[in-house]
C-alpha cells in the first residue's frame, strides 16, 4: 500500500526486526530455480493477506532478485487465494490514536514502496493470480508486466466497504480501464470473476487452474522471453464475452459523472435491476470513502504510478488519523472484527460529506511524513 526512501525503508525494517519474535518466519517463501525467483505468499489460513512482516521481506528480496535472476514469479499458497488484501485488522484493533497511526503509516509506507518497485521492475514479473485477488493482492500483482488469471480468480477493490479508498495504486489502474469501468469497480467494490478479469484488462493472460502448475514449470524451464511462453501456453479469449458488456454503455455514461451524488441520481433515473444493484452497493459503503475514491480516480488519470502512490499515502494517513472521520475503524470493526456487517458511517450521507473536507485529505503531509519514492 504505501511508501519510502531507502532511509525510511531501512528504519521501518529495523523496527520490524525488533519485533520479529511476534512475526511468522515462513509467511512468505523465496526460492530460485533456473535463474527464476519464486515468491510464495504463505498465509493460506488468512487467504495470504499481506502484513508488515511479509512486505518487509518482499521489498528487499525484489531488489536482490532484480540483479540476480532473469524473471520473478509471484504466487499464493493454499489453492483458494492469491492474496485477499492487506492486514488492516491489526491496525484498526489498536483504535484511533498514535499506536494505530504509527502502525498504519509503517505498513502503508512499505507496501506502497513495494508497489512502486514492482511498477518499475526491470525484469519480467509474472503474477499467477489463481484465486481471490483483492486490495493488497491487486497491488502486488497488477503493476507487474504479466498477470495470469484462472477461472478461480476473484478480483475486487472493496475498500469503500471498510471506510477506505482504492489504494495500492488503484487510482492509477482503475482510471485507465475502458469506459469508466474502473470508476464503477472502485466505488461499488463489484467483483470480477475468471475470464472477466482478463477481458477487463486487469489480467494479461488466462489459463485453466488445472494448468497453472504446468505453466509455472514451463516459465521456469524455458529461457525464452516469458511473453512468448505465456502466449503459447494460455487461452485465447477472443470468443468469450465479457459479462459486463451488456451494461457497458450504462457504466460509461452513469459513472462518467464527477460527483458521486450525480452517479446516484443517474442510477435512480435508470431504475433497471442492474442500476438497483449498483445503488444497493453504494448505499452500504462509506460515503466518505466514496467521495475520496471518486476524486482520486479523477486525479489519477493524469498521474504516474508513483504520483498516485504519493497521493494515496496522504489519503491513507488521514483515514487512519481519523481527524474528520473514523470510518476506517468502524468499517473494519463491522466487517472484520465484530462481523455484524452493520457499520455506522459518520458522516452518514453523501450530502453530509463536504467537498472542502475531502479536499483536506489530498493536501501534502509534513515533509517528514510524505512518501518518498526513488
Amino acid at each position: 500500500m504505501i511508501y519510502s526512501t531507502r532511509l525510511g525503508f531501512s528504519k521501518s525494517l529495523l523496527a520490524f526486526k525488533r519485533n520479529l519474535s511476534t512475526a511468522s518466519m515462513d509467511d512468505v517463501l523465496f526460492e530460485v530455480k533456473n535463474d527464476v525467483g519464486i515468491i510464495t505468499l504463505n498465509r493460506p489460513k488468512a487467504l495470504n493477506a499481506l502484513n508488515l512482516s511479509m512486505v518487509a521481506k518482499i521489498r528487499p528480496k525484489l531488489k536482490e532478485y532484480e540483479s540476480q535472476v532473469r524473471m520473478v514469479i509471484v504466487q499464493g499458497a493454499g489453492g483458494k487465494a492469491f492474496c485477499a488484501g492487506g492486514d488492516v485488522k491489526s491496525i484498526a484493533e489498536k483504535g484511533v490514536g498514535a499506536a494505530s497511526l504509527d502502525l498504519g503509516a509503517n505498513f502503508f509506507r512499505n507496501e506502497y514502496s513495494m508497489n512502486s518497485a514492482i511498477g518499475k521492475y526491470k525484469i519480467p514479473y509474472v503474477s499467477l493470480i489463481d484465486g481471490i485477488t483483492m486490495g493488497g493482492g491487486v497491488g502486488i500483482s497488477v503493476h507487474g508486466k504479466y498477470r495470469v488469471a484462472t477461472e478461480r480468480t476473484l478480483f475486487a477493490m472493496p475498500e469503500t466497504a471498510i471506510g477506505l479508498f482504492c489504494d495500492v495504486g488503484g487510482s492509477h489502474v482503475l482510471s485507465r480501464l475502458d469506459r469508466n469501468l474502473g470508476v464503477m469497480l472502485g466505488l461499488t467494490g463489484c467483483r470480477l470473476k475468471g475470464s472477466d478479469v482478463a477481458k477487463a484488462g486487469i489480467a494479461t493472460h488466462f489459463v485453466h487452474s488445472s494448468k497453472v502448475d504446468d505453466l509455472r514449470s514451463k516459465l521456469i524451464e524455458d529461457v525464452r522471453d516469458p511473453g512468448v511462453v505465456l502466449a503459447e501456453n494460455t487461452e485465447d479469449l477472443g470468443g468469450v464475452e465479457f459479462s459486463m458488456a451488456p451494461f457497458a454503455e450504462k457504466i460509461d455514461s452513469i459513472f462518467s459523472h464527477e460527483r458521486v451524488e450525480a452517479i446516484v441520481d443517474a442510477l435512480k433515473a435508470d431504475g433497471s435491476e442492474w442500476a438497483q444493484g449498483m445503488l444497493k452497493s453504494l448505499n452500504e459503503v462509506s460515503p466518505t470513502g466514496l467521495k475520496i475514491t471518486r476524486k482520486e480516480i479523477l486525479k489519477g488519470k493524469n498521474l504516474s504510478l508513483d504520483e498516485c502512490l504519493v497521493m494515496e499515502h496522504r489519503l491513507a494517513y488521514r483515514c487512519v488519523e481519523a481527524k474528520h472521520s473514523a470510518d476506517f475503524f468502524e468499517g473494519v470493526r463491522a466487517l472484520l472484527i465484530d462481523k455484524d456487517k452493520n457499520p455506522k458511517w459518520c458522516p452518514a450521507s453523501l450530502e453530509d460529506v463536504k467537498d472542502e473536507i475531502i479536499d483536506t485529505y489530498f493536501e501534502p503531509l509534513p515533509t517528514d511524513k510524505e512518501l518518498q519514492l526513488s
